[in-house]
């Protein structure tokens, strides 16, 4: 087979794309905003329990790499998932690793 994997030009953005989700705060953030749609900094601050400068924090990363979109709103800022293939990616790692302990257990 001589298709790679990962193609040599796109290495650096894949492992950038891999390193964003490693953050299980990110991850938690997204879940909020997969299931609830559209919120904001404070509303996902209580979601999700993070104090709100760690989720502002969080969120600007997410959308440096256009993970999730901002929509400005008075006073407010309202994320939203950008990414269209965000859900299918973790469906595909969770089916895996449910299918993994089930053949383990």
């Amino acid at each position: 087979m001589t298709d790679q994997l990962i193609p040599p030009p796109l290495l650096e953005q894949v492992s950038e794309r891999f390193h964003l989700l490693s953050e299980p705060v990110r991850l938690q953030l997204l879940n909020q905003l997969h299931v609830r749609g559209e919120m904001n900094v404070q509303q996902l601050s209580e979601a999700t329990g993070q104090h709100q400068a760690n989720v502002s924090k969080h969120l600007q990363r997410l959308a440096k790499h256009n993970l999730v979109q901002r929509r400005k709103e008075g006073l407010y800022v309202f994320y939203s998932i950008a990414d269209p293939i965000l859900s299918a990616l973790c469906v595909l790692v969770c089916s895996q690793l449910q299918m993994e302990k089930a053949a383990e257990g």
